[in-house]
């Protein structure tokens, strides 16, 4: 085989209370790229098409994670990289990471795939850097293992896959505007008091055990962020609005995707997760703000080939 599709997910990063730990993986959005194997070395990107992105590899997200596997393989051949992006950059829904994995998945799957998922996302992390000017893993694991994941370590790497409820979905509206990670990280502060940081962590492990368990109203009960979402709702318009009309018509929970500005409700089934939509479209319609809605399952398979 010299030659793959590719399906790379968007994904939803923190999941409310675990800031660059949690996220999990949608089906319904993602990049479509191609990878196939050249005779002249190196990493090569030669088409894009969606979104004004460097075709230099070492200034493009998905060329930088492909450079850093490209130079752990000893191969006599190069790579060329497609990306048509249907994540918008600085969506909040995982752009940059849905890149990067990718491209690192497409090489591996044609080399007869000599790297685990872990390695993967080992490599990934290097283009991911590139977006977010910081090594975290919070999109990429769960764009590669899919379902839910959580990153119990970066140095040394170490990636936990958490069980989906069945019947669990996600509405995740993007408001079209732009949110740069980096920048977004800039305002958040340096140090948290104690009593916030118990309630963080009690959030994290009790939502652990939810979806372990499948048990919706522990789901609900854990789906809070006391220490990242004040700061970072200031810069996404009728955020509280929205959070308050969702959770009224029936969401387990909301929270801001990744840095933003799409913001997420995870729902019991798929009829309260339509109603969710129509709440959002609800209020963003009155205002001047474009918006994109998607109604999700939750993808337990990850990026995938097409």
């Amino acid at each position: 085989m010299n030659e793959i599709k590719i399906f790379s997910p968007a994904t939803v990063a923190n999941v409310a209370c675990g800031f660059d730990v949690l996220g999990f993986c949608l089906d319904s959005v993602g990049d479509d790229m191609v990878v196939r194997k050249v005779e002249k070395k190196g990493i090569h990107i030669t088409r894009i098409e969606g979104f004004d992105l460097p075709y230099e590899a070492e200034l493009n997200v998905a060329g930088v994670s492909a450079l850093a596997m490209y130079e752990a393989i000893d191969v006599d051949f190069g790579f060329e990289i497609e990306i048509y992006k249907n994540i918008k950059p600085g969506s909040g829904i995982g752009s940059s990471a849905a890149s990067a994995v990718g491209s690192v998945f497409g090489m591996n799957e044609l080399i007869g795939r000599p790297f685990n998922k872990t390695q993967l996302t080992a490599f990934a992390i290097k283009g991911e850097a590139l977006a977010s000017k910081c090594e975290h893993a919070d999109n990429l694991a769960p764009a590669l293992f899919g379902g839910f994941t959580l990153v119990k370590s970066v140095k040394p790497l170490k990636i936990l896959e958490i069980p989906s409820p069945e019947d669990i979905y996600a509405t995740i509206i993007h408001p079209q505007i732009e949110i740069k990670t980096s920048e977004s990280r800039a305002i958040l502060p340096k140090e948290v008091a104690l009593t916030d940081a118990i309630s963080q962590w009690a959030n994290v492990g009790s939502l652990v055990h939810a979806l372990h368990t499948s048990d919706y109203e522990l789901i609900k009960d854990s789906l809070h962020d006391v220490i990242v979402e004040p700061h970072r709702s200031q810069l996404i318009p009728h955020f509280n609005e929205v959070k308050t009309a969702v959770l009224n018509t029936g969401a387990l929970g909301c929270g801001i995707s990744g840095s933003g500005p799409s913001i997420f409700t995870l729902n019991k089934g798929l009829e309260t997760a339509n109603k969710v939509k129509e709440a959002m479209e609800s209020i963003y319609s009155k205002t001047d703000i474009d918006f994109d809605i998607h109604v999700s399952p939750i993808n337990t398979e990850g990026v995938k080939i097409k």
